[in-house]
């Protein structure tokens, strides 16, 4: 490719093309801070929300507290992956370090393979996050896919089995447990309400069962 090739502006929605091509034109555009390609098809995110800002964080903050507690795993925020011959960019992923099974090399300092767990904010993407963002994270071999749709206040956690999700249900008390992180608890309510306290408690506890 060219010089004024790799200056051409990287993104359009819709636009189709390889992943060599779209690495190249990302490089070329430092200007874009969110941008994916997903089956050949790129995807240019709208402006982050104030309601997206906010419930990422929240879930950022849970995976943070689990990855500190436990120390066998790594969290990613907006991380770009090599995935297949698509790169998607998680808002969160969760993935163990190498000498703990880790399923990915480093690639001119980008991730390539597949992160253990991937969270997805849903406020104006759900139509994305279910569809061709879910099939690539099914096929490519994500093993626990979370969506969180702010509209519902829904939490969705899919366990990939036999090469397909299906859901992961809450606990009768409440609590969803990880079938890939060892003591990774979530407390559904505490996420909605921002409640920092409960959310470190009930990892703490998921920690603390599973040693």
């Amino acid at each position: 490719m060219s010089a004024s090739n790799l200056a051409a502006p990287l993104l359009i929605s819709g636009m189709k093309m390889s992943r060599e091509e779209f690495m190249r034109r990302w490089d070329a555009s430092p200007d874009i801070k969110h941008a994916e390609l997903i089956d050949g098809e790129v995807y240019v995110a709208s402006p982050v929300s104030v309601d997206h800002s906010l419930l990422d964080g929240f879930a950022g903050f849970w995976l943070h507290t689990y990855a500190a507690a436990a120390s066998t795993c790594i969290v990613g925020h907006s991380e770009t992956w090599l995935m297949l011959e698509s790169s998607p960019q998680p808002d969160l992923s969760l993935y163990f370090k190498p000498e703990y099974g880790g399923k990915f090399a480093l690639r001119n300092n980008y991730r390539q393979g597949t992160p253990d767990l991937v969270v997805e904010v849903c406020v104006t993407s759900t139509e994305y996050d279910f569809g061709p963002k879910l099939a690539l994270y099914q096929r490519a071999g994500v093993s626990e896919y979370i969506t969180l749709e702010q509209l519902h206040s829904r939490i969705t956690w899919r366990v990939l089995r036999d090469g397909s999700y299906q859901p992961l249900k809450p606990a009768d008390d409440g609590i969803y447990r990880s079938e890939v992180f060892p003591g990774l608890w979530l407390d559904a309510s505490a996420i909605w309400h921002g409640d920092y306290r409960r959310i470190r408690e009930v990892v703490d506890s998921g920690v603390a069962a599973g040693r």
